[in-house]
């Protein structure tokens, strides 16, 4: 019998290393580097308009809305990764290891994919849950029309609406997402 090779644990510093010397990205948990798939247009499509939606609501406000280019860190659980959206209101708390990761996000966005569906909504929700700054957290479905609204409440436990026709409600950010938006292909025959 042969036994599984044992994953490569690295440190932090090490990580960082490897993800900014790479052209892809990187996503660190547990100390193993993992690389990121690159998403599909319809993925791509999906983020511009959530993010589209969000910049013009936070316009004028004391938040920052941010592609997928921005690394974020639990610092709780040490995960690093790139969420497809992430929304900062108030000064950008930086990593005390690394000056390119946030620590401090207030709302983060997931689209989903065939691959990362189950993956957004049970173990990186978990992670995501740990960051103290969190207010909320949406999973967008890619494969039917469905916002999962994530919202810590003021005892620090979640609830979680299911919106699939409408406007999906952001409160703690005091915005909303068109379901419409977000689903409307214009390239669609």
């Amino acid at each position: 019998m042969v036994a599984a090779a044992s994953p490569v644990r690295v440190s932090f510093a090490e990580y960082i290393a490897i993800d900014e010397q790479s052209d892809g990205k990187h996503e660190y948990i547990h100390g193993v580097v993992h690389a990121m798939a690159g998403g599909s247009p319809e993925h791509a499509r999906m983020t511009m308009a959530i993010g589209r939606e969000l910049s013009v609501q936070l316009a004028g406000k004391r938040c920052a809305v941010y592609s997928s280019d921005l690394r974020v860190r639990v610092r709780a659980t040490g995960l690093a990764t790139y969420p497809d959206i992430t929304v900062v209101c108030g000064k950008l708390e930086l990593d005390p290891e690394n000056r390119h990761t946030v620590t401090n996000p207030i709302f983060l966005v997931e689209v989903t994919s065939p691959s990362t569906k189950s993956y957004d909504r049970e173990i990186k929700c978990a992670h995501y849950r740990r960051i103290e700054s969190l207010r909320a957290y949406a999973i967008v479905s890619h494969d039917e029309r469905l916002v999962e609204v994530f919202t810590r409440n003021s005892d620090g436990t979640w609830t979680v609406r299911d919106v699939s026709e409408g406007i999906a409600r952001l409160d703690p950010i005091e915005c909303t997402l068109s379901l419409d938006a977000i689903y409307h292909d214009p390239l669609a025959s």
